[in-house]
């Protein structure tokens, strides 16, 4: 009876919890989409790309890359490889350096269970491109999103100023996609937008994972 009970509790929970992401959640995270769509499009028409990460890595932790990634950049950067060959849009969203460079800022200066995790999670990111597996170590110190924003930022400011990209979308995000991708002559300049970005993240969520282990928290 007490089995019977709890399983048809958490039915009627999970029914419940559907229909409220269905109704509330659902139409609000469209509506933070939208918002974000409309920035990156701004920024890409005034040809201010490499400010796209303001909206782009804030976008990524609350696990709308791929939405950014196919739905927005995909489309533009396959109209300017018609005519270039390349397209840096395709790397504005799978760009692994950033993500990189925060892993490594916990690994080495975090503490806890997060520090313990960081050489797996940099396994999974850098080499298997899933992510997401960083999002939860951005949730949880808010302050690395502005290492992430800067990142991200120096990263397509490289690709931009090189005039580099690559052909299609690495997906998933891993180093070897980027590098499959990479027309040759481009290779140098997308490699080199994956280093500098990861440096500008580790140098400056070093500051704050560091901040937040000498206050106590628990990384």
């Amino acid at each position: 009876f007490e089995m019977l009970i709890n399983n048809f509790s958490v039915g009627i929970l999970g029914m419940i919890v559907a229909i409220i992401g269905y109704f509330i959640i659902g139409p609000f995270m469209s509506g933070v989409l939208a918002v974000l769509t409309a920035g990156v499009n701004v920024l890409v028409k005034a040809k201010l790309i490499p400010l796209a990460a303001i909206f782009i890595e804030p976008a990524k932790v609350l696990f709308l890359n791929n939405a950014l990634d196919h739905g927005i950049f995909g489309p533009i950067g396959y109209e300017q490889v018609k005519t270039l060959g390349h397209s840096a849009l395709f790397l504005l969203v799978p760009n692994p350096g950033a993500g990189l460079g925060l892993l490594l800022a916990y690994w080495f200066f975090g503490k806890g269970e997060m520090k313990e995790a960081a050489p797996g999670m940099i396994l999974i990111h850098f080499f298997g491109g899933i992510h997401e597996v960083y999002f939860p170590y951005v949730l949880a110190n808010p302050l690395t999103i502005i290492g992430m924003i800067a990142g991200g930022i120096v990263g397509t400011g490289t690709l931009t100023f090189l005039n580099v990209g690559t052909v299609a979308t690495p997906s998933p995000g891993s180093i070897f996609s980027v590098v499959a991708l990479s027309p040759k002559n481009c290779m140098f300049g997308v490699l080199l937008s994956v280093v500098l970005s990861c440096v500008v993240s580790f140098l400056l969520n070093a500051i704050f994972v560091k901040r937040m282990v000498a206050k106590g928290g628990d990384t």
